[in-house]
């Protein structure tokens, strides 16, 4: 895949804890986009893992997400896009060290804050794109 990351001038780079968050745009050209539903801090048998544990649900979240991209061929460094729901938005940014073991590619990348996920003791959920050739 041919990929280039972008950051205008004309656009502010966000960078929390020392970590550029994201690119603002990704321009790629590849030949299989894959699109990963979002994930959820869910073990192989369905259990909440880290229930209202912030940096352990991004941790498995990040896992969950790693192999659904390995079963269609890809790996963490083909993510284009992220959009990351979240049930408190501050402690999402206490735990930006673990978001960036995973998308350290600078993906583009949308966070917003929910009242709610599928579960009460779930706190974030994250769903990708990923592009390959």
């Amino acid at each position: 895949m041919n990929r280039k990351n972008i950051q205008p001038d004309a656009l502010s780079t966000r960078v929390v804890g020392g970590h550029v968050l994201y690119s603002h745009v990704v321009v790629v050209e590849g030949r299989k986009t894959i699109f990963v539903s979002g994930q959820l801090a869910r073990d192989p048998n369905g259990n909440v893992v880290g229930a209202g544990d912030m940096r352990a649900q991004l941790r498995q979240v990040g896992e969950n997400i790693k192999a659904a991209l390995a079963a269609a061929g890809a790996t963490l460094a083909d993510i284009v896009k992220t959009n990351t729901y979240v049930t408190d938005i501050d402690e999402f940014f206490k735990h930006v060290d673990v978001r960036m073991e995973y998308f350290g590619a600078l993906p583009t990348s949308t966070t917003v804050e929910v009242r709610r996920l599928a579960h009460p003791d779930l706190v974030v959920e994250v769903e990708v794109i990923a592009v390959v050739d």
